[in-house]
C-alpha cells in the first residue's frame, strides 16, 4: 500500500474537503482519502500508486490547486497492522 499527500490550495471549509475526497474517490481506487483545508493537504491510501499528474488533473476539476504530490509506503498501524496471514 502507498501513503500519498497532496498540498491543496483553494480549501477553505469542511465542504470544499468533502468535495476533494469525493473527486478522488470517483477517479481512483483508493482505501481511504481524508482532506484538510487547515493544513492545505489530503492524505490518501491507495493498493497503488496514482500518477501525479493524473491526480493534478482531478483536483483542478475539482476547482482547486494541487501544489505538491509526494507518496511513501504505507503500513497499516495498530493491532491488526502486525498480523500478516
Amino acid at each position: 500500500m502507498i501513503k500519498i499527500t497532496v498540498g491543496i490550495e483553494g480549501m477553505a471549509c469542511g465542504m470544499c474537503e468533502a468535495h476533494i475526497n469525493e473527486a478522488v474517490r470517483s477517479a481512483f481506487q483508493v482505501k481511504k482519502v481524508t482532506s484538510s483545508h487547515t493544513k492545505k493537504q489530503a492524505v490518501i491510501i491507495a493498493e497503488k500508486d496514482i500518477p501525479e499528474q493524473e491526480l493534478k488533473n482531478v483536483v483542478a476539476k475539482a476547482g482547486y490547486e494541487a501544489v505538491l504530490v509526494s507518496s511513501e509506503p504505507y503500513e497499516k498501524k495498530g493491532l491488526f497492522g502486525k498480523i500478516r496471514a
